[in-house]
């Protein structure tokens, strides 16, 4: 399983510490790695046609014992149906094994599912409920039926009685007609109770395979999961269960350990090898609704992989993660009185104060204008996106300034810079997005997602790069990155996008950004109610 390189690599320096896997640079080593692993995959004929609909491939570089390097590889989930391949590290558990309990317990399940088919499927049960259908439709008929003609009954007492009959004979006639239908009605209660009755037989046998194989799915996700028994730098072990029982999800996601990070750095653990550099690659197409690009590098996924990695590297000395490293410069004030203040949020800076400890606005505000009356925070921008942002000076004017959001009435104007020439000068884009819950904070295009509508206006083309106007309609959570980058939006990313573009690594504070940036921004002052624009140029 371990590689030596097939070029020359003593002019590449090693890495001093190891990869921070959620924000990353490949490091050069990873990167002929990588281009040794994609020179193996296109020599594999038979697998090409599932490498090309799309999958994530992991390298790590490693140092044996006697100071050598090379390298492992690893695929995320199964390749040719098969957990195992002689290139590539093994998986942490292979439940494919044919006489492994995992298959032997899907199997029992699988004819749980049999018999629930069979059940369903049977004369017996398609005729108990075909007979409470009809005796419904039946009652329905005769009952119907009847009151028609109870009705016309009625009609004509009210004729007999205008000509001076009887008042009593006409009551008795009445009550007659609606006893007779009280009795249809109570023969029919009891023919459909009857039918009823024989179909809740089956259904409760059917309720019972359900539950049973409901149950039985649910313990056998659990005992997988207790199989995982991962490694760390410090021979510490623990199993998936014990790892995301303190996370707000407490249950293992599906997939969880199959990924290629957690192979590589667990066979690493098993071999006496010692971890250098990782970086994960993407070959083939994206997969729908999300956005991918063939051959390029991606940090590992926070659901599935970040609970287990942070376990697992544990006893490494590992890169410090770049985003709490940022130190971005102080906000402009742009405009300020008494009610609100404008201000050009840096890149890097985060709106609200996180977790991370890298400094928010709310964090500026609060030390500028004091603990107890400092401004609030009326929307928000992306770490990674500078630009106009408002904050308000009291709740009320809050209050006033987010319904003008809600309402859809302030105006916003971005600028951007794209990769690449997009195809048309202006246009539309109405993408319904929603979270990509298995790799937050990624958002895709999904058909089940929430409206998100893009005006854009092309400005020019600077050394095949395209600057851009964005009008967002909506307001979601990366909308204008997601609508730059899917191939059903522009097809070309925002520069510096280390989410959904073509490099990982976005630090402000070496030039490297993502360029977008909220340029303009019109809204009715809350005090006033005149109408403001305020502008403020990107510095890319």
């Amino acid at each position: 399983m371990l590689h030596r390189f097939h070029c020359d690599i003593s002019a590449i320096a090693l890495p001093q510490q190891f990869t921070w896997p959620f924000h990353y640079t490949p490091h050069p080593l990873c990167r002929v790695a990588a281009d040794e692993v994609q020179a193996y995959l296109r020599s594999r004929e038979e697998w090409q046609d599932e490498i090309a609909a799309g999958k994530m491939f992991g390298v790590l570089v490693v140092q044996e014992r006697s100071g050598e390097i090379g390298f492992l590889a690893a695929f995320s989930g199964n390749l040719a149906g098969r957990n195992n391949h002689e290139y590539f590290v093994p998986a942490v558990y292979d439940m494919l094994q044919p006489d492994d309990f995992f298959r032997r317990e899907e199997s029992e399940i699988s004819a749980i599912n049999r018999s629930v088919a069979e059940l369903e499927q049977s004369a017996e049960y398609r005729n108990a409920r075909q007979t409470v259908q009809n005796s419904k439709l039946q009652a329905e008929r005769e009952i119907a039926v009847l009151k028609e003609t109870l009705a016309q009954r009625k009609i004509e007492r009210a004729q007999r009685r205008a000509e001076g009959e009887a008042e009593a004979q006409l009551i008795l006639e009445s009550q007659r007609d609606n006893a007779d239908l009280q009795r249809l009605k109570r023969h029919h209660r009891d023919a459909i109770a009857e039918a009823e009755s024989h179909l809740a037989v089956f259904d409760a046998e059917i309720a019972s395979l359900r539950e049973e194989r409901s149950r039985r799915s649910a313990e056998l996700q659990m005992a997988l999961f207790r199989e995982f028994r991962m490694l760390n730098a410090r021979g510490e072990v623990s199993d998936l269960c014990e790892l995301f029982a303190p996370t707000a999800q407490r249950i293992p996601p599906a997939g969880a350990g199959e990924c290629a990070a957690p192979k590589l750095l667990q066979y690493a653990y098993l071999n006496d090898l010692q971890p250098l550099a990782m970086a994960e690659f993407w070959q083939g197409a994206s997969p729908r609704g999300e956005v991918r690009h063939d051959g390029h590098f991606y940090p590992s996924c926070n659901s599935k992989c970040k609970p287990i990695l942070m376990h697992m590297m544990q006893g490494l000395n590992v890169e410090p993660n770049p985003l709490t490293e940022i130190c971005p410069p102080e906000p402009e004030i742009l405009l300020e009185d008494e009610s609100i203040v404008v201000i050009n949020k840096p890149c890097g800076m985060l709106s609200v104060d996180g977790k991370s400890g890298v400094r928010s606005v709310e964090t500026w505000a609060r030390e500028r204008y004091g603990e107890k009356d400092f401004p609030m925070i009326v929307h928000r921008l992306d770490q990674s996106t500078s630009g106009i942002l408002i904050l308000a000076k009291s709740k009320q004017m809050h209050y006033a300034l987010q319904s003008q959001f809600i309402r859809r009435t302030v105006e916003k104007r971005y600028v951007a810079l794209l990769e690449g020439e997009v195809a048309h000068e202006s246009g539309t884009i109405d993408l319904p997005m929603r979270l990509d819950y298995d790799n937050r904070p990624r958002q895709m295009i999904a058909a089940d997602g929430k409206q998100a509508v893009t005006e854009y206006k092309v400005v020019g083309v600077e050394d095949g790069r395209t600057r851009i106007l964005f009008r967002p309609i909506t307001g979601r959570t990366h909308q204008l990155r997601l609508h730059a980058a899917h191939r059903d939006g522009l097809n070309a990313p925002i520069v510096g996008d280390d989410i959904y573009g073509r490099g990982l690594h976005a630090d402000c504070t070496d030039g490297h950004r993502l360029c977008l940036h909220a340029c303009c921004l019109e809204f009715d002052h809350p005090t006033t109610g005149e109408r403001i624009r305020v502008e403020c140029k990107a510095d890319f």
